[in-house]
Order: structure tokens, then C-alpha cells, then sequence
């Protein structure tokens, strides 16, 4: 028996502090070896420390979200046996961090609801008795107030139900992990980047009857179809004739780097937070490619497989609510590039064509460019170029 402190240690890649994500254990458990302990996250990888002893857990030396240098205490251990000659923690490699706990629902306040259902006939007989609907329970459907209720109450068959009080609790929340790491990426984009935005308004009929034949004929190995790839085949002939938007731009330096490859991040929802997984070399790819590598890379981002190296190294990327998209919205550059793609809500809307009013499938295409090195004539050429190609699907398969 004896006591051994376990340290945080090097994890790899030069990291020399890591994050206390989320504990797995308690002061008081009894341990073996090999059981999972903590996450902690370096940069934007999460990593599990597993115990390198059997024993009971005497104190832990750090709360979720704290830093911790490699070589700091984390756990202290009251020993089974002797620990082995150089424990060494078994790492484990999700690469993104433990989802982001969620705040429980809040109580319900006590008493009926503030809002009291009754018909316009009954208000106005209930303002002239004098009597307040609020302490009244309904009979009605929903709890609606009836002449009946009232005349229960006069007769005093019905008890006032007691007033609702407020509701006055906070919830505080502690931002850790992943989210912090997504508030920190955002809050550093856009202090440092000035944003010029763009929205510009496509027809996609033709585009949405090519992509719903695509996807009736489709063979079964082939993905369905969304919107995505087909902007994805836009923007890859697109951008060769603006080298500075498949960019990124070194403030610190005063250097623009124009990338021949072009490698699109996809910027993915997932239960842990905001991920932006990157379709490498999508230049390469036809549309069916496209499409089966947004699935695939989409679908490691939110069960948490995605590696560090997949999750880096994009030149441009695009961020889609899908059928949430909105009117139109002001996507945050992701820094260190320069350009920011934003499909909005495919609707029906009314539009002149040929001098006639009719009904055709629009989208709104809402962009942001760093205006320190993309001038707000270039990107509106820019995007003019990608509204050609969308609204005329063909020439994404000429070459």
C-alpha cells in the first residue's frame, strides 16, 4: 500500500498544456488499471488518459476546464499494489472533444399558466363581476374558462387557483472544450479579420431538377445528391480565376499564400460543437465523388472519428444550414483563409421572367471575404461567376 500521483503527461506534437475536459472518476472510486480517467484537449484533439494503476482515488487535482502543464499533478492514488516501474497512460484518439453539456430544462414554475383561455363573452363578464381569470381553472378544452366556471366560482364551488410566481433562477455555464475552442476561433476571426460581406440571389430550378433526376437514376452505390456538391463542382471552376480567394493570408507576415489545390472545408454541426472537416483536393473529384466524400467526412466529424490532419488545412470553406438556411446570413470567416461560402434555404418565389410573373426555385448565396486582400469587386465577380454556373448546371460538367 501507498500513495502515487499521477501527472499529466507529454502527449505528443511539442503540447506543453492541455485542457481538463470532463472527469470519469471520483474521489472515493476504486480503480483498475487501464480505466478510463479524463479527456484532455490539446489544440483541437481530445485525448483519454486511462489509469496506470489499481487503487482508490484519493484527490484530483484539477476541475473541467482548467489548464494543466505536462508534468502537473492530476490524480492521487491510495495504491492496491506496487505501481509499475514507469506507468505510462494509455491514449486514446477521439479526436474532438466529449459533447458539450447541455443545460437541464428548468423547472416548472408553480401554479396555472400566466396566459388564462376563456372566450371574449366570458372576459367581458368576468371584468363586470370583478372576478380575475387567473385564479380560475378552466374546465373547458385546454383549460379554457367557461360560464360555467364562473358561475362556480360566484357560487363558490371553485377555489382560485394560486397566482404563478416568476421564475427567477440562473443557470451558469462554464464554456470547456470544444466550445471554448470554437469561441476562441471565432473571436479571434473576426477581430482580426474585416469582414466584407456579399448576398446574391440564384435560380436553382434548373439545378434542383437535375439533381432530384440525378438521385431517382442513381445507381444503389452511389450517394444521394444534395446541394452541396454540386457547389462544391461550382466553386472548384470557379476559383482557378481568382487565385486570391483559395487563399490564406499571414497577417503577421504581410504574405498571401494562393493554393493551386484546392482543399473545402465542410463546416459540420455536430453534438460537440461546431467541426470543419476538409475534403481534401476537391479539384480531383467528379460530382458523385464530391457527394460520397461530404458523407463520409461529415459522418466521422459527428461520431467524433475525425483525425487532426482531416480536420485541417482547408483554402476555402463553405458553411450550409441546409433547409434552416435562412434568407441569408453572415458567415465568420475561417481564419487563416480569406473566403467564406454560404448557401441559404432553397423557396418557391415569384419572380419576372420575360416580362412574366412565375414561380421558380431561388436561393440566396451569402458570402464573407477578408476586404484587406480581396477588393468587394473581385468578390462580387466572384460570386457572379459561381451564380452562372449554378443557374446553368451544365457547364459544371463541361470542361
Amino acid at each position: 500500500m501507498g500513495r502515487f500521483v499521477f501527472k499529466l503527461p507529454d502527449v505528443g506534437e511539442g503540447t506543453a498544456e492541455a485542457e481538463i475536459v470532463a472527469w470519469h472518476v471520483a474521489v472515493g472510486d476504486q480503480v483498475r488499471e487501464d480505466q478510463l480517467l479524463v479527456d484532455v484537449m490539446t489544440d483541437k484533439a481530445t485525448v483519454e488518459m486511462t489509469s496506470p494503476v489499481a487503487g482508490t482515488i484519493m484527490a484530483l487535482k484539477a476541475n473541467p476546464g482548467e489548464m494543466a502543464t505536462v508534468g502537473a499533478p492530476l490524480v492521487e492514488f491510495e495504491l492496491e499494489t506496487a505501481p509499475r516501474s514507469s506507468p505510462e497512460p494509455v491514449a486514446a484518439t477521439p479526436p474532438e472533444a466529449a459533447p458539450f453539456p447541455q443545460p437541464s430544462p428548468p423547472e416548472p414554475p408553480p401554479g396555472e399558466a400566466a396566459t388564462a383561455l376563456a372566450a371574449p363573452a366570458v372576459r367581458l363578464r368576468a371584468a363586470d363581476l370583478g372576478i380575475d381569470l387567473h385564479r380560475l381553472r378552466g374546465s373547458g378544452p385546454a383549460g379554457r374558462i367557461t360560464h360555467g366556471d364562473l358561475d362556480d366560482f360566484l357560487a363558490g364551488g371553485s377555489k382560485p387557483a394560486p397566482r404563478p410566481t416568476p421564475n427567477n433562477r440562473v443557470e451558469e455555464i462554464k464554456l470547456i472544450g470544444l466550445r471554448r475552442k470554437i469561441a476562441e476561433k471565432m473571436q479571434e476571426s473576426k477581430r482580426r479579420i474585416p469582414h466584407a460581406g456579399y448576398v446574391e440571389e440564384i435560380d436553382m430550378t434548373e439545378l434542383e431538377s437535375l439533381r432530384t433526376h440525378l438521385n431517382e437514376t442513381r445507381r444503389g452505390d452511389q450517394p444521394k445528391l444534395t446541394v452541396l456538391p454540386f457547389l462544391m463542382q461550382a466553386l472548384v471552376r470557379a476559383l482557378p480565376a481568382f487565385p486570391r480567394i483559395n487563399a490564406h493570408f499571414d497577417d503577421e507576415a504581410g504574405i498571401i499564400q494562393c493554393f493551386k489545390a484546392i482543399h473545402i472545408g465542410i463546416a459540420t454541426q455536430t453534438d460537440a460543437g461546431l467541426m470543419v472537416p476538409v475534403i481534401r483536393h476537391a479539384d480531383m473529384l467528379d460530382l458523385w465523388q464530391a457527394a460520397a466524400a461530404i458523407a463520409t467526412m461529415a459522418a466521422k466529424a459527428r461520431e467524433a472519428k475525425a483525425t487532426r490532419d482531416e480536420l485541417s488545412g482547408s483554402t476555402i470553406t463553405i458553411t450550409s444550414l441546409g433547409a434552416l438556411g435562412g434568407i441569408a446570413s453572415t458567415p465568420i470567416i475561417n481564419h487563416p483563409e480569406v473566403a467564406i461560402i454560404g448557401p441559404n434555404a432553397i423557396v418557391d418565389r415569384p419572380v419576372v421572367r420575360e416580362g412574366q410573373i412565375t414561380i421558380r426555385k431561388m436561393m440566396n448565396l451569402s458570402s464573407s471575404f477578408d476586404h484587406r486582400v480581396i477588393d468587394g469587386a473581385d468578390a462580387a465577380q466572384f460570386v457572379k461567376r459561381l451564380k452562372a454556373l449554378l443557374e446553368h448546371p451544365a457547364l459544371l460538367f463541361m470542361a
